[in-house]
């Protein structure tokens, strides 16, 4: 049975909630991240990777935030 680490949820609501305020169309901001995660999780199925981490979305959040606050390592 893998282990789960502890992921802070309290950081991932906090920065969730900064792209939705940076954001001017909310709807549009879900999508995105709904698609991102979508594109790692193909990802990870196809090179039969499990992270087992973090969910796809969670990571997407994070990411998403990083490139928000961090604009030298936007990435697709």
């Amino acid at each position: 049975m893998q282990k789960r680490s502890v992921v802070d949820t309290t950081q991932i609501m906090r920065r969730a909630e900064e792209l939705i305020n940076a954001s001017s169309n909310r709807y549009r901001i879900t999508v995105q991240v709904a698609n991102r995660a979508k594109k790692r999780r193909r990802r990870e199925n196809m090179e039969d990777f499990d992270e087992g981490a973090m969910k796809a979305v969670m990571q997407a959040i994070l990411e998403m935030s990083d490139e928000l606050t961090q604009p030298e390592i936007i990435g697709d």
